[in-house]
């Protein structure tokens, strides 16, 4: 079951889409959208976490702006919306659907967020700001050791196990802010695994943009996200 839900945040209210498995849910993750909204890809994948036994919810980051969603084509006009999206407000937004899923029963240490493109560096965000999750997953982030919210610097705080993919031809992340994550990474101790992927690019698990998604990069980074989920957040009978 999908459907639209309102979770109040401390700058108003924010929609989230949310699918439900057949069976009630014990674990959760938090799907972070990519430059574009919450949209039929990102809804989709909800779903997809839906049908592996998890509550899956995506909370509309632009709550802030009016705006939804946009299209693939309207890069130009994504990137002042996600620049204006810095830490705090992350943390606010996160922190709200994480509040709102205590209230179904579910507690963060049975929560995963995962994010896609800017999703990817919101969800690192979170990971450094907000204690007690169960893991997080970033597909591709750009932002994170480079830029007006870049938090590298504050991977100490990082306490969830953390999974990364990265396109090795991914123009948005080059290879030397790879290697200070996953530098910066192993020096704070954190238990991670970064993966970087051949003949792939920036999005190239996005099969909602066949120009970009790269099916064998992509069916590897699913299959090890699985995997990481279900060690770090194992379904109960």
């Amino acid at each position: 079951m999908t459907e639209w839900i309102t979770v109040e945040t401390a700058d108003g209210p924010m929609r989230v889409h949310t699918a439900r498995p057949d069976a009630p849910a014990d674990r959760a993750v938090i799907v972070l959208q990519e430059a574009f909204g919450v949209n039929d890809h990102i809804q989709d994948i909800t779903r997809r976490f839906a049908a592996r036994g998890f509550l899956a919810l995506a909370p509309d980051l632009f709550h802030r702006t009016g705006i939804t969603t946009l299209g693939y084509d309207q890069h130009a006009e994504a990137m002042p919306l996600i620049g204006a999206i810095g830490p705090d407000a992350i943390t606010t937004d996160i922190g709200a659907v994480l509040d709102h899923l205590a209230g179904e029963g579910v507690p963060a240490a049975r929560t995963a967020v995962v994010g896609f493109c800017f999703g990817g560096r919101a969800a690192f965000t979170a990971a450094t700001t907000i204690p007690g999750l169960a893991a997080t997953v970033v597909f591709y982030g750009p932002g994170i050791a480079a830029g007006p919210h870049a938090v590298l610097d504050r991977a100490g705080a990082i306490d969830a196990p953390m999974l990364l993919h990265v396109g090795a031809d991914d123009p948005t992340i080059p290879a030397d802010q790879v290697k200070a994550i996953d530098a910066v990474l192993q020096n704070a101790g954190t238990d991670h695994e970064q993966h970087v992927y051949d003949d792939a690019g920036h999005a190239f698990a996005c099969d909602a943009r066949p120009h970009m998604y790269r099916p064998g990069p992509a069916d590897t980074a699913w299959t090890r996200t699985h995997a990481f989920l279900d060690r770090h957040l194992p379904a109960r009978s």
